[in-house]
């Protein structure tokens, strides 16, 4: 795994808890009124339907809750950039247990609702400094929650590709979280200054050894929309396709970011 060696970008723990909420709701709102044929069609996710997906969306979130309920480590030993590294070593518990939740939750909308109940009460009794024991390590709430803007916003846009017309709307600051800390996640996992990826209007962040860029134009430049970097980020994309539908821009010798992609799978 990647050592995060510079220190994370700042996130507002006010914004952040706002933005989870929001992204959360408009998933709520959106898988209410999906009707049983959509909640059995397919998702990009492998043999998960929609039904499981939203189950594994509530799964994400009363992470926090689950962590909550632990008694709090001694200290803090991971930081935010650590988490994006350690997500793939739960992928199999997190399958079974998604599947065991759909199961025992025939109603999503009361699941969901629960969800969110629970959830707006933990963070009302509990401040942002406080430590919970994650997947990565111990790490404050306020920085895990940032992390569930992540699973929100790319498994919203799950959501969106597995029913037609869907459209479930993306909380611009969840969107702008989710986008900078891959973008961050990046830059640590290869870690230089010869290539900026840009992101507009969330991240720029350089990247990948070789000589570093001072002034002016920069050699070797990426730029993509905040969506299609999420879904390259995450294994959703390719980097060959994605370049092929000009949905990225790449130039330089050093722009060819194939190799270091996907981050989180």
């Amino acid at each position: 795994m990647p050592t995060a060696k510079k220190r994370a970008r700042t996130y507002d723990p006010a914004k952040t808890r706002t933005a989870v909420l929001a992204q959360f709701g408009n998933v709520r709102e959106a898988v209410a009124a999906l009707t049983p044929e959509q909640l059995a069609l397919p998702t990009r996710l492998g043999e998960w339907t929609v039904r499981e997906l939203v189950a594994h969306i509530g799964m994400a979130v009363t992470a926090v809750h689950r962590a909550l309920d632990r008694p709090a480590p001694p200290a803090q030993d991971a930081v935010l950039l650590d988490w994006p590294f350690a997500t793939a070593a739960s992928s199999a518990v997190i399958a079974d247990f998604t599947r065991t939740l759909a199961e025992r939750n025939p109603d999503l909308g009361a699941y969901l609702a629960d969800i969110e109940q629970t959830l707006t009460a933990h963070l009302d009794a509990h401040p942002g400094t406080r430590l919970l024991e994650t997947n990565a390590g111990a790490m404050p709430l306020a920085d895990y929650l940032v992390t569930r803007t992540v699973e929100l916003v790319v498994h919203t846009d799950d959501l969106n590709a597995a029913v037609p017309g869907l459209a479930v709307p993306y909380d611009r600051q969840a969107l702008a979280a989710c986008t900078r800390l891959l973008a961050d996640a990046l830059a640590v996992k290869a870690p230089g200054g010869s290539t900026e990826v840009r992101i507009p209007p969330y991240a720029v962040v350089q990247c990948v050894e070789g000589p570093r860029h001072t002034r002016g134009t920069p050699p070797n430049v990426v730029e993509t929309d905040p969506l299609t970097w999420i879904r390259l980020a995450t294994g959703r994309v390719a980097w060959k396709d994605a370049v092929e539908e000009a949905k990225v821009r790449a130039s330089g010798e050093r722009a060819d970011l194939g190799g270091l992609l996907p981050i989180m799978s």
